[in-house]
């Protein structure tokens, strides 16, 4: 953490803040630049779901916030296990701020928690247009504002960079620079650093946000974030960058790491099989399947975690192979999506707890909608780059083993 003076200090205090610490979530439906922002994906994640796991993954904070006046943002935020507090219209439009959006939001958690005697004590704004929020500084922010060492705390990267301001217009225009002198130019390492604001995530105490109503008070630090994290989604440009840094961090992180799903469920075409067939003179098929594949599936029952084969394909074979199994199927579905929807319903899993298994381009609609889209390392390119894990096997091949393993604690 680094320390930023503020001229304020009316607020400030070294004593421990009580009471909860809950993340607040922003996201409105309307989006001007980027239609429809908070639910476009980088990834395959919805930004206000990959937000929500950002700030539920962040050490100390007690309750993640949804605050929308938008009926399917809620539903994914539900789904994905934040609360969702309904914003009314008259803060809702363009010019509505974020603070506003905070304070009735608190407003609203308390009024909820008045019989349990408590308080929101700290309140992390965090914003769902930063598509790479690390957790870690998150946490470090929130243990900074509630052992009192700050009382505002914001997500900065360091930078060394010569600012330059524009003064005029046309032919007349001229630079001006800001933070250095035109005529010295000194080495990087003989230059002071500065730090820019990325605007993921804002951390401060709450009685005191009521009073100034706002997120800069008292003494202000801040929380180093890499460089790489500071994108914010504004335009379609930044978006796509946004989605080709996804493909190269996210599996990168999730390639090793367990993927905790109390669920599993899995295409059959393309991921029990080779995706061949071998079709007889009566036209029966016959596929190739992995006996490997079978023993993974029978670890993952034995552990109690519910398992389904979601299929397209309506073949006598695919159930076969799930009575051998000992695994539901659900076979000749057209909508995988809210098939796999009244599914999870039914057995009481969240969809953000389940890991959906795809090879190819109409299994996109149920990975969308996984906490854990996971690909087979030969599936369609449209499948691999919405995937939030990309598998070392190929369909018939181990695959379903492979992500057994992964999901089976150690």
């Amino acid at each position: 953490m680094s320390d930023d003076a503020s001229d304020d200090v009316s607020d400030a205090t070294t004593e421990p803040t009580a009471g909860l610490t809950v993340a607040i979530i922003p996201a409105r439906g309307g989006s001007k630049g980027v239609p429809r922002k908070n639910l476009r994906t980088v990834g395959g994640v919805p930004l206000v779901v990959r937000a929500i796991r950002a700030a539920r993954d962040a050490a100390g904070i007690d309750l993640v916030v949804v605050s929308t006046d938008d009926d399917e943002i809620a539903a994914v935020s539900a789904e994905a296990g934040a609360r969702v507090v309904r914003r009314p219209a008259e803060i809702s439009g363009d010019t509505a701020s974020s603070e506003s959006a905070i304070l009735h939001a608190v407003d609203e958690i308390e009024s909820g928690i008045e019989a349990r005697r408590e308080k929101v004590g700290v309140i992390a704004f965090v914003q769902a247009t930063s598509p790479f929020i690390p957790s870690e500084a998150l946490a470090g922010a929130v243990a900074e504002v509630r052992a009192g060492r700050g009382d505002s705390v914001f997500s900065a990267h360091e930078t060394y960079g010569f600012l330059w301001r524009r003064e005029g217009d046309g032919d007349g225009a001229q630079a001006t620079a800001i933070n250095h002198e035109a005529a010295h130019r000194p080495r990087r390492q003989d230059r002071e650093p500065h730090y820019l604001e990325t605007g993921a995530f804002y951390v401060f105490r709450a009685a005191a946000f009521r009073r100034s109503r706002h997120r800069f008070f008292g003494r202000i630090r801040i929380a180093e974030v890499p460089e790489w994290t500071a994108i914010e989604i504004d335009d379609e440009q930044q978006l796509r960058l946004a989605d080709a840094l996804a493909a190269v961090h996210d599996q990168t992180q999730d390639a090793a790491a367990r993927i905790d799903v109390r669920a599993v469920v899995t295409d059959f075409d393309g991921v029990h099989t080779d995706d061949t067939a071998i079709i007889d003179a009566d036209g029966g098929e016959r596929v190739r399947v992995s006996r490997e594949d079978g023993m993974g599936v029978a670890l993952l029952r034995r552990a109690g975690i519910p398992m389904l084969i979601l299929s397209t394909e309506q073949n006598p074979v695919v159930r076969a192979r799930a009575e051998k199994l000992r695994v539901p199927v659900l076979h000749g579905i057209d909508d995988k999506e809210q098939a796999l929807r009244a599914w999870a319903e039914g057995e009481g899993i969240r969809l953000d707890d389940i890991a959906y298994l795809g090879n190819d381009v109409n299994d996109l609609p149920a990975m969308r909608i996984v906490g854990w889209p996971v690909a087979v390392a030969n599936a369609h390119p449209r499948v691999l780059a919405a995937a939030r894990v990309v598998l070392t096997r190929t369909g018939g091949n181990g695959a379903v083993r492979e992500l057994v393993e992964r999901v089976l604690p150690d």
